[in-house]
């Protein structure tokens, strides 16, 4: 079965995987993209919300550019969640926006 970029921890794992602490694959990079090309939406199309994406492209067009301090706080936010609230948030949950 494929995991689509994460790993998810259910009851069915045997013991010794149990120790094995949780570690989200989409954080780092979606917070990376977040942080520095953020103004292109990168971050929203890397997690799969491309509706949200064209909306975030449409507002930097709009503003000029000031709405780019959305996903540069979005990413900080990222960066300091942990991987289980990350990945229950933003890739099993589908939030969109902060």
């Amino acid at each position: 079965m494929e995991n689509y970029g994460y790993t998810k921890t259910d009851g069915t794992q045997n013991q010794q995987q149990s120790n094995v602490p949780y570690r989200s694959e989409k954080k780092i990079p979606a917070a990376i993209l977040g942080i520095l090309v953020g103004w292109l939406a990168l971050n929203k199309f890397y997690l799969g919300y491309t509706k949200e994406g064209v909306i975030q492209l449409v507002l930097n067009i709009v503003t000029l550019g000031a709405a780019s301090i959305i996903p540069f706080i979005e990413g900080i936010l990222y960066l300091f969640m942990s991987d289980k609230q990350f990945d229950d948030t933003y890739v099993h949950g589908k939030k969109g926006w902060l």
